[in-house]
């Protein structure tokens, strides 16, 4: 039987933000919307064009998101991380650690960066 990863769930506080957010930072688009689930919480499924897996941005307004440092991470990889981080940096995103520029010479192949969603869950970047 035939086994897929399909989504992964976050919970956040502010739907519309985080909507935002994830489209504009990361290519994400919206799926499905729905306003209230089984369980009462408003839900969005969202996916990168060309990708499988899909995020599920979960909002309840009685549950406080609390997102422990260094818990749990996302990743998105891009055709060049240097553009894209670039390109956050000049709408405002902070992109870390701070010296992603000196660390992105021409012969590491390895580059890697970090973004950081309104609720605190990191996104890692990495080329395709």
């Amino acid at each position: 039987m035939p086994i897929s990863f399909d989504h992964t769930r976050i919970r956040v506080s502010d739907l519309d933000k985080s909507i935002d957010w994830y489209c504009k930072t990361c290519g994400f688009e919206v799926l499905k919307r729905t306003d209230k689930s089984p369980s009462g919480n408003q839900l969005v499924h969202m996916q990168i064009p060309g990708s499988a897996h899909k995020l599920e941005l979960t909002y309840s307004p009685d549950y406080k998101v609390e997102v422990p440092e260094d818990l749990v991470h996302t990743c998105i990889r891009v055709d060049d991380v240097v553009a894209h981080c670039q390109m956050l940096e000049d709408a405002g995103i902070e992109v870390w650690p701070g010296d992603w520029k000196e660390k992105f010479t021409p012969d590491n192949d390895h580059k890697m960066a970090f973004i950081t969603d309104p609720d605190g869950y990191e996104v890692e970047i990495l080329a395709l």
